[in-house]
């Protein structure tokens, strides 16, 4: 590998890579010092004046569930300089960075993990035909031969391949089917993540980011969604340089590749991984400093604002009515000719998916309360409700049980339209439903959590807490069907805005664009880092379709198509005291509504040395979700397949009715009695094998609070030997034949 690095990657040809990135990059911060102002101005008046948006009925968590694993277990991983596949303990944080350690027992002793990878970015695939195709797309003239020598041979019939068009790939195999299918879901919920890398609550730098990155890739004639808009800025802005670079590079270095179809393609990989991790720690640099730039001049623009709001305002207001005045004409017969006509085909193609994802997450919240409820009737009551609550408090971080939800959104097509209003991807669209599924399940989660906490207030028996249940569950729904109707109005609009806009400043830049330059003049100097004429020039364009936008959601709404309510229907102070229970101090099940047989903590034990009471939590960490697999096995050459899950009630009839039944009178334990959260392990080890046949337990003492996991690294590449002393410096890495990671 160093022999390929060391001639295509010269000196020379490290300098011009260095100058090239350094161009963009300049090019870019201007469009991003510009947007800053526009972003900080809209801010404030956005606080100023409000938007009157409906009211949610759910109460969303304040402080995330940030004590969890969301799932472990062991896998395979190829190492690309030994050519060996290795057994690696790993698993998932809470913030959802793949962390591979050696072994699991080097994980519970707190030894440093061998790798985090961060997954922004990056596509899961799971086959090596899938795979390979998108190798030989990524450097033309390589396709392998039939019969030939793959680039990869995997031992196992169930690969894991993480796949990007610049960084490193990574390589995976589970011994069985339904471990790649876990895995895969996981995995998937770790891109999903990743990719909303730019906060939602960043009011001001989001948004100046996404514009710049919009205008920057405009003013090269790119218009449409860009499927590599995802991670945070530092690997967006990455991704933007590689997007111009990297095209450059094949052409210069692929005919100088040597040997096999196959090797050309590993080296092509190696040198883009490369010059990916140059650009990067070039973009990170730069970007920190034009922040750091932007926040130091931050609180003097804001004094100008709050001075001059009113003056700003009307002069932007001024100059939208000359900007109106010269392209509304123009404007209006191409949103009329080409974009009106098209917007109820697209609208339907996005309720369809979304809408169904939306009443699947009702369903499945539905069904794990319900379950929830009867294993109150039949098994331990009140002195289960601990454990079972804590596994329901997790649900929306479940990525099995979501997936489900997940899946309604795969067959979003937008067949016809995605050429003409050139959408390269509809995966911008899938991933933002997904999202939004996942944030009205835990709104739905931890409001049902705070109702029922308040009712146990009460001190109710068993009988009257079940009708509780019931009662506050079905109170819940309501609030839910409002603000999932409200949510998804909501993606339509700002959907359908991201697909035509683009399409409609291509259409109209030829005839629009060349006049801009001349309403300049029309803005005070004083004012002008607050209003950019071109920002103007879009709104101008936004207007002259959102008109048709909004009302093609409003008639969906009025057929009460896909379950839609009115804009005239409005919830006000429906439950006026439900937020200021929200308040208080976050719940913790396992704490309050532990059984006593499992009550205590290590803490303060005597005779225990602090480091094993830390180790003893590590390896007690409260865990969504847990992979089948045993630590010590070798590579199988034969799938094993899992235990048969035992049957349960399928239809939301059935339980009702089950419920209704329970409710009226008691019954005896249920044979097979249904499960909540996660099935029961052997052990509260993470990886553990599930037993189906038996009710959830109560996880052992000690809180996570302790825990200090990994978190993934900003840097897309993906994987880092970590150091003493805090987060590794980055560096490319390998693995040589005794296991251990060394530099180039």
């Amino acid at each position: 590998m160093g022999d390929v690095l060391s001639t295509h990657l010269d000196d020379a040809r490290r300098q011009h890579i260095a100058e090239k990135t350094g161009k963009i990059l300049t090019e870019f911060l201007r469009f991003y010092e510009d947007q800053y102002g526009v972003a900080l101005f809209n801010s404030m008046r956005h606080e100023i004046e409000g938007t009157g948006a409906p009211q949610a009925q759910l109460l969303w968590r304040k402080v995330p569930l940030d004590e969890r694993i969301i799932f472990s277990g062991n896998l395979f991983q190829y190492q690309e300089d030994s050519k060996k596949w290795r057994n690696r303990f790993s698993l998932v944080p809470h913030n959802y960075g793949l962390v591979l350690y050696e072994n699991k027992v080097a994980y519970e002793r707190q030894v440093p993990p061998r790798a985090v990878i961060n997954s922004a970015g990056y596509k899961i695939l799971t086959s090596l035909d899938q795979y390979l195709e998108l190798v030989g797309n990524s450097l033309p003239g390589t396709t392998s031969k039939s019969g030939s020598a793959p680039v990869l041979k995997c031992p196992t019939q169930f690969p894991l391949i993480l796949w990007h068009p610049s960084a490193r790939h990574y390589y995976f195999c589970m011994m069985t089917e339904a471990e790649q299918d876990k895995w895969q879901a996981v995995l998937q919920d770790c891109v999903r993540h990743c990719n909303n890398g730019i906060p939602e609550d960043s009011k001001v730098e989001g948004p100046a980011f996404t514009d710049a990155i919009r205008m920057y890739r405009q003013s090269k004639e790119l218009y449409g969604t860009w499927e590599m808009l995802c991670g945070n800025e530092v690997q967006i802005l990455s991704n933007l340089v590689m997007e111009e670079l990297g095209p450059e590079l094949k052409a210069e270095l692929a005919p100088r590749l040597k040997g096999k179809p196959q090797e050309r393609q590993r080296q092509w990989i190696q040198i883009s991984d490369t010059v990916y991790r140059m650009v990067y720690e070039q973009a990170k640099a730069r970007f920190e400093a034009v922040l750091s730039k932007l926040q130091l001049a931050r609180p003097a623009m804001e004094a100008v604002i709050r001075t001059d709001m009113d003056q700003i305002i009307t002069s932007k207001e001024h100059l939208a009515s000359k900007i109106r005045a010269s392209i509304l004409p123009k404007a209006e017969v191409c949103v009329r000719n080409h974009v009106q006509p098209y917007i109820p085909s697209i609208l339907e193609a996005l309720m369809v998916p979304t809408s169904q994802g939306f009443t699947e997450v009702r369903d499945v919240f539905f069904k794990e309360v319900t379950d929830m409820n009867l294993n109150v009737i039949n098994e331990g009551g009140i002195d289960k409700l601990g454990e079972y609550m804590e596994k329901l408090s997790q649900l929306a971080y479940h990525p099995l049980k979501m997936q489900s939800c997940y899946e309604k959104m795969e067959p979003l097509r937008l067949d016809g339209l995605q050429q003409r209003f050139d959408v390269s991807s509809t995966s911008v669209f899938k991933q933002r439903a997904q999202i939004l599924m996942r944030e009205q399940m835990d709104n739905a989660v931890y409001t049902f959590e705070t109702l029922l906490h308040q009712e146990l207030g009460k001190g109710p028996t068993k009988e009257e807490l079940c009708k509780s249940i019931q009662r506050i569950l079905e109170r819940v729904l309501k609030k839910y069907d409002y603000d999932s109707s409200t949510v998804r109005k909501r993606f339509f609009r700002e959907a359908l805005l991201q697909i035509t806009i683009p399409f409609l400043l291509k259409k109209l830049a030829p005839t629009c664009k060349s006049e801009l330059s001349r309403f300049q003049e029309l803005i005070f100097e004083d004012f002008a880092r607050f209003i950019l004429v071109e920002n103007t020039y879009e709104e101008v364009v936004l207007q002259t379709v959102m008109k048709d936008i909004l009302q093609a959601v409003k008639e969906a709404a009025v057929q009460r198509k896909h379950n839609l309510y009115r804009d005239s229907v409005v919830m006000h102070n429906s439950d006026p005291n439900l937020h200021l229970l929200a308040e208080g101090v976050p719940i913790d099940w396992g704490e309050e509504y532990s059984g006593s047989s499992d009550s205590g903590g290590d803490a303060g034990s005597p005779g225990i040395p602090e480091a094993a009471i830390l180790s003893e939590k590590r390896r007690r960490a409260k865990q969504v979700v847990s992979v089948v697999q045993d630590e010590e096995a070798g590579l199988p050459f034969e799938a094993v397949p899992e235990p048969l899950a035992p049957a349960s009630a399928d239809s939301i009839t059935e339980l009702r009715g089950l419920l209704a039944r329970d409710l009226q009178a008691e019954s005896p334990p249920l044979a097979g009695p249904l499960l909540n959260g996660a099935p029961a392990q052997e052990s509260p080890q993470p990886g553990a094998a599930p037993e189906p046949a038996s009710l959830p337990r109560q996880l052992p003492p000690g809180k996570a609070s302790d825990l200090e996991p990994p978190k993934p690294s900003d840097q897309e590449t993906g994987e880092q030997v970590s150091g003493p002393g805090g987060r590794p410096p980055i560096h490319t890495t390998t693995e040589d034949g005794a296991g251990v990671q060394t530099e180039f």
